[in-house]
């Protein structure tokens, strides 16, 4: 990463807003927030969301988690009688997980996020896996143009940046697809012309993405 890079990325401490208001809407997220909005009527109590990295999970659940007063999946005991999140849940104990899953009905409601579905996660015990194969799944979708323009629209009005709209198209084409990324290019683009008194416009956006290459790589 170079200097100036190193200097920028300072801002994307700032924490994202993960609010339903915030939440943008897409056919690539559809069935995924209708999923989540249909709680507490999942069979069983439970369900799976997944989607790559950068789709929208984390804002997803957190969403639900809000609505539901439910409680995070820290690694630890989890009292009885509140709905659960837990994220990453390909990554837990398998004990942990079936005992999770199997108390999600009396619970209130199980939330379980992954990038992969249930039926790829690495299960020791049988009864385990027919539980994981049997949860109801709900999947984000690679984000499509719709989608990312809709989410640079709301970062941008978040910064109060008029953006001229070439600007999606030019952003579009060469930006990675997800939104962790549309955050920090358009954090970097407001920072940017800030400091140097710039407008926002595709010229800086070209600078901003040669300098910010590498922070997603890997």
């Amino acid at each position: 990463m170079t200097p100036r890079a190193k200097q920028l990325s300072l801002g994307l401490a700032i924490p994202p807003v993960y609010t339903r208001a915030a939440f943008v809407a897409s056919a690539a997220n559809e069935a995924a927030l209708t999923a989540i909005e249909a709680w507490p009527a999942w069979p069983g109590g439970a369900l799976a969301l997944v989607g790559r990295e950068g789709a929208g999970k984390t804002h997803l659940a957190t969403v639900w988690a809000e609505r539901a007063g439910a409680v995070r999946y820290d690694g630890g005991p989890v009292a009885e009688g509140r709905p659960v999140l837990v994220e990453d849940a390909d990554t837990i104990d398998d004990d942990a997980l079936f005992h999770l899953i199997n108390r999600a009905a009396s619970d209130g409601g199980l939330l379980l996020t992954a990038r992969t579905r249930p039926a790829a996660w690495t299960a020791a015990l049988p009864d385990l896996r027919s539980r994981l194969n049997a949860l109801t799944v709900a999947e984000i979708g690679a984000p499509d143009d719709a989608l990312m323009i809709a989410v640079l629209e709301s970062l941008f009005r978040e910064k109060h940046i008029r953006a001229a709209p070439d600007l999606y198209e030019f952003l579009l084409r060469r930006m990675e697809r997800s939104v962790t990324a549309a955050r920090a290019i358009v954090t970097r683009l407001d920072e940017t012309a800030a400091e140097q008194g710039r407008p926002v416009n595709r010229l800086l956006a070209r600078e901003v993405l040669e300098e910010t290459a590498d922070l997603f790589e890997g």
